[in-house]
Parts: C-alpha cells; structure tokens; sequence
C-alpha cells in the first residue's frame, strides 16, 4: 500500500510539472521539491494565510508550488490587508485559525496586545524580502518627478498656511502645489486605511515630506504626536480616492484615468509595466536596482508572520514556511524575483533561515 502511495505521488508531481509553463508554477526542479513524505491524519487540514495585498502574490507563487510538490493542501491565502490579517491572525490558536500572516509592516503593540488576550503568545516574524511603494501611472499619462514634500502638500487633509497656523488642503492640481507638476486635477487611487501600504506610505513619504516645511519641523519638536497627525491625516475632499485591497483593481483604474496617479507596490509596477508606469521620486526612478540599494525613498521590509503555536497542530506549516525561505524562493535568482521581489542581504536571509530552523523541533511529524 505504501509504495502504491508513493507512486501516485511521484506520478501526479510529474503531471504537475509537465503541465504547468513559466506563466504558473514555471519548472519545478529537484531542487524545488520538498521531500516527499507519506500522508499523515490531518493532511487534508489546509495552512490558512491571512494579511497583506502586496505580500499575497508572493506567498500565493510560494503555496502552488508547494502545493504542486510536497504532498500536503495548497495553502490557502486571503487578501485583508496587513491591519485585517493581523485582526483574523490574532483570534486564536488552532487549525482552523489562521497560521500565517503576510504584512507589509511590523505588527503594532495593539496588535500584539490583541493577540495575548486571545491567547496567541508565541509568534515570529520571518522577513521575505523588499518592495518599494511607488506613485504610478497610465502609460499614457504625464510624467511624474515628484518629493515627498509634494506629497504632503499634495494630499494632507490640513497644511500650514505660512504664518503659523494650518488651513484646509486647497490645492486642486498639481501645478498648484508645485509649477513642475502637471496641470491636472489631484486624483489619487490608493489603498485603503487597514492597509500596510497605506501605513508605509503616510509614514515614508508623507512624514518625512512634512518635517522638510519649518512649520511642521517645529511642530513636532513642541507636540510629536499633533505632528503625527498632521502629517498622516489624507485628506478627504474626493482628491484620494480609497481602493479594497487590490492593488491590481488600481492598476485597471489608472488605464482608465491617464490622469489619475495611483499609489501601490513596486511588484505591481513590475507586473505591469506595459500599461503603467512609475514616478521618480525626487530623481530617482523607481526600479529594481535603486529600490535594492536604498537609494529609492519609498522601500519597506515585507513580512510573514508565524502563529508558532499552530506548529504542531498543522501538518506542513514547517515545512511551507521552509520552503517559503529556501534560496529558490527568495533567493537573488529565485523564482520569487519574477515577481518582483526584492531580495534581503546575504546575511540577513542567512538569519532568517536561522529563524526558520529554530521552529522544527515544534513542527507536527
């Protein structure tokens, strides 16, 4: 009986991997594979992905191929943002809760406060790699060089007024905020609060555009969190215009609108690159190599989030998270790259991987 097992899943991995082309699953080496194993009961419980829009494609890529060739369920893997994800992930232990979380930012002390008092107390944060959030447009569009001073300015809620106070945002173009932006109306599609690209983006770019204005410098040397709030409040005349969790319906609104600029994931961009095209920020266009060096101002760490407790409850959560931080995944020349990944440091996947080997002992065999 068990060798008839292991034929049936030598034969449907080969079926998978002739059946699948470079658009999908691409070609699953041996190096791809993980090793195989005979089904235990409660290999038909699946791994349950939670959080982040921009994460998802890659943990999506990450759970067909392991999928395709480990023996265990296809994860499954929901889009609710970074703030949702971490909401459903911190609801308990079990199998039936979410195992994972993918988020596009560190998890808030409210949201590990969350967790404890639902008893998820034992949890890692593995780093998958970088993305860039990038400023987008129709191909068809304006070109955009434009600063995180001109982001403030472009779509804070209250902006200061030049003498000492603050005045509702009245800029209705671009050329109103800056004469070397396009004279067309501020439209901009962009995710909405519970996402963590939103949450990087008021943080990146429209804060440290904010601390460039004297005003704002010395607001937040007399009241740091008046400051905060000043500088993450988007306003909300209809000039932003907030999108579910799906950068890839902002990328079709942005063909629609050659206008329109949109705010999303540099994986997108990648994704997309014969309809829409990215901003340079302060001169420097947001590509693959700037974003990898640091040069690029708008670049943040992308996380999954590991509900240890789920280790021995859940067969194969080990092993996806294994597999999920092998070089061929997230590696320079992995297949993740294709995605748009943006690889860690040498040293700093080495450390995640350590990470990873910490948690086997707990896996369920």
């Amino acid at each position: 009986m068990k060798s008839g097992v292991l034929i049936g899943a030598t034969l449907a991995l080969m079926l998978a991997i002739t059946g699948c082309g470079k658009s999908d699953l691409s070609t699953l080496e041996a190096a791809d594979a993980v090793p195989e194993r005979p089904p235990m009961a409660g290999d038909t419980q699946k791994i349950k992905i939670v959080g982040s829009s921009t994460v998802a494609p890659f943990s999506t890529t990450v759970a067909e191929r392991f999928g395709a060739t480990s023996g265990y369920p296809t994860p499954i893997v929901e889009t609710t943002g970074t703030g949702g994800g971490f909401k459903a992930f911190c609801q308990g232990v079990g199998p039936d809760e979410p195992s994972l979380s993918n988020a596009s930012r560190p998890m808030k002390a409210s949201e590990t406060t969350l967790c404890a008092s639902n008893g998820v107390t034992d949890i890692a944060a593995i780093e998958v790699g970088f993305d860039g959030i990038v400023v987008a447009n129709s191909k068809l569009g304006p070109d955009f060089n434009i600063t995180k001073t001109q982001l403030y300015l472009a779509l804070a809620q209250d902006i200061p007024d030049g003498s000492g106070a603050f005045i509702t945002n009245p800029y209705k173009s671009g050329n109103e905020v800056d004469p070397g932006l396009p004279a067309e109306p501020i439209t901009v599609f962009g995710p909405p609060p519970t996402s963590g690209t939103r949450d990087a983006f008021v943080e990146l770019g429209m804060e440290h555009g904010a601390e460039t204005l004297p005003e704002m410098a010395a607001l937040k040397a007399s009241d740091s969190d008046a400051f905060k709030i000043r500088a993450h409040t988007i306003r909300t005349d209809g000039a932003w215009i907030d999108f579910g969790e799906n950068d890839t319906a902002i990328v079709q609104s942005l063909v629609k609108t050659p206008t329109a600029i949109g705010i999303l994931g540099y994986s997108f961009l990648e994704q997309n690159g014969d309809r829409i095209k990215g901003a340079a920020l302060a001169g420097v266009p947001a590509t693959f190599d700037n974003i990898n060096s640091g040069q690029y101002g708008l670049s943040r760490v992308m996380f999954i989030y590991v509900k240890k407790q789920n280790l021995p409850l859940v067969p194969g959560l080990f092993d996806f998270i294994d597999y999920y931080s092998d070089e061929n995944a997230f590696g320079p020349e992995g297949y993740l790259i294709e995605k748009g990944l943006i690889p860690l440091s040498d040293a700093d996947r080495d450390a995640q991987r350590e990470l990873v080997a910490g948690m086997e002992n707990g896996a369920a065999r």
